[in-house]
């Protein structure tokens, strides 16, 4: 089965490293922290590193845990509904009367083997669940390496839009500051207002605080990676050592196949379906508990002996138990010869009735709604699955909107920086005011890098809601580079 273009797009994307695209030089100091934003840090961490480094993290390896014991209890259902095969053995020692009575000693090897025959059989029946229960798991297993693979993506660039908005906060740091001195000297030569030096000072006093925040945001994001992947990082110090910046998705495909593929693969819909097959399930177990009596039925031949008699014989035997659907047989050999004793047949059937009380109806009554309860749930998985297909489906609209927004703020920025170029060419403005135009465009293209990130995350999102997304693509190595040629 082919996957989708842009499906397959985004897959070879996210095993690039990617970050936003221009030089934002980092000018604080690292926090002193092992996780950190280090300047010259070797080998800092890339996006493939990471979604590497995911398989090891904590919420990985506890989803794979919880599937191998989803599988585990599948085998020992297996196991106890299967052929099953005892051996045992009795030693008795018996003196009648004590005072003057032979001692015999008697040793008898039994061997029974017993399996599950009928299809009401309880056993047979906890197989089935343990099927539907690793279904359950197997798809909460995707559903969490899924939801981890979109984490760890959306926190590492993350972390990339912090280095470039701490870059950026420097570089408003230095404008602001040189303003401010440039306000000092206007306002020491009276030219220029106490009220617009306080101005100046306030902007200065912003872009620290700011700044202040940004280094803050390193910091988090940087534990918020460590964090998700249980273990500390090193990231690049700078935006532009992060890799290049992700395409822009395209127009996605029809919302309603999209929710049809969603209602037949999400993980909450399987999980409710399975719910309600077990609770059918058990509203059929209560209904044959009513309906079917307590019946079994015994053969045995060999030596059989009646009355007090404690001799061991040889005698080999048969049951079923109808209403627990187990099929079992008996061989008892004992060590001692038991002497010559007549061979004959034993058959026996006994069956209990319910005429008053024992809380079957009753059970049959809870097990009933909780069949409709389990319907119920289905309903609403599936009416929670649609919601949230078409919020991302709106998500990824408006993300696509905001990224055409602040590409025509680029291009007002652009034209606005050459306005000012032209206006310090003929003397109206200056060098500051050129300045101001270089920020204003920087910040311009950090709102477009963060816009298409934003619109490539809501695309993972998208995907993620529809089960498009393959989380075990996601997390796959990254090739390795050809060697490179030898030269002539």
């Amino acid at each position: 089965m082919r996957s989708p273009p842009f499906l397959t797009s985004c897959l070879l994307l996210l095993l690039a490293p990617l970050a936003l695209g221009g030089a934002l030089a980092q000018t604080a100091a690292p926090p002193p922290s092992p996780t950190v934003f280090a300047q010259g840090a070797p080998a800092p961490l890339t996006l493939a590193q990471t979604l590497t480094l995911l398989r090891q993290s904590p919420g990985w390896r506890s989803a794979d845990l919880q599937y191998r014991a989803a599988e585990l209890a599948l085998q020992s259902a297996r196991a106890r509904a299967g052929l099953n095969v005892t051996v045992g053995a009795d030693a008795s020692a018996v003196k009648i009367p004590v005072s003057s009575g032979d001692l015999t000693l008697n040793t008898t090897v039994t061997a029974q083997v017993s399996a599950s025959v009928l299809p009401w059989s309880p056993a047979l029946e906890a197989v089935r669940s343990a099927e539907r229960g690793l279904s359950r798991a197997g798809a909460d297993l995707r559903a969490a390496r899924l939801s981890a693979a979109v984490s760890a993506v959306q926190a590492y660039l993350g972390a990339r839009n912090a280095a470039a908005s701490l870059a950026l906060a420097d570089a408003q740091v230095s404008l602001t500051a040189r303003q401010l001195e440039v306000a000092q000297s206007q306002r020491q030569s009276g030219v220029l207002t106490a009220e617009g030096l306080l101005v100046r000072q306030g902007a200065f006093d912003d872009a620290r605080a700011a700044q202040d925040q940004a280094h803050t945001n390193v910091d988090l994001a940087a534990r918020g990676l460590a964090n998700l992947l249980g273990q500390p990082v090193t990231l690049p110090a700078q935006a532009a050592a992060f890799g290049p910046l992700p395409a822009a998705p395209g127009e996605p495909t029809a919302l309603d196949a999209q929710i049809t593929r969603a209602l037949a693969a999400r993980p909450e819909v399987a999980r409710a379906q399975n719910d309600l097959a077990d609770a059918q399930a058990q509203l059929r177990a209560a209904q044959l508990d009513l309906r079917l009596p307590d019946l079994s039925a015994s053969a045995q031949f060999g030596q059989i002996t009646t009355g007090q008699s404690s001799a061991a014989t040889r005698t080999v035997g048969g049951s079923l138990d109808v209403k627990t659907g187990v099929l079992a047989g008996q061989v008892s050999f004992p060590l001692r010869d038991p002497g010559d004793l007549p061979t004959g047949l034993a058959l026996t059937l006994s069956a209990d009735l319910p005429v008053l009380g024992g809380g079957r109806r009753a059970a049959l009554t809870s097990a009933e709604v909780g069949a409709q309860r389990a319907a119920l749930a289905l309903d609403t998985a599936r009416q929670s699955v649609d919601l949230e297909v078409r919020q991302r489906y709106a998500d990824l609209q408006t993300a696509l909107g905001t990224l055409q927004s602040q590409r025509g703020a680029l291009a007002r920025a652009r034209a606005g920086l050459a306005t000012a170029l032209g206006r310090l060419t003929a003397g109206l403005a200056t060098a500051l005011d050129v300045e101001a135009a270089e920020l204003n465009l920087r910040q311009a293209e950090l709102g477009v890098d963060t816009a298409t990130v934003n619109a490539y995350l809501a695309s993972l999102r998208l995907a993620q809601a529809t089960t498009d997304l393959d989380p075990t693509l996601l997390t796959v190595a990254p090739p390795t580079p050809p060697a490179p040629e030898a030269r002539p």
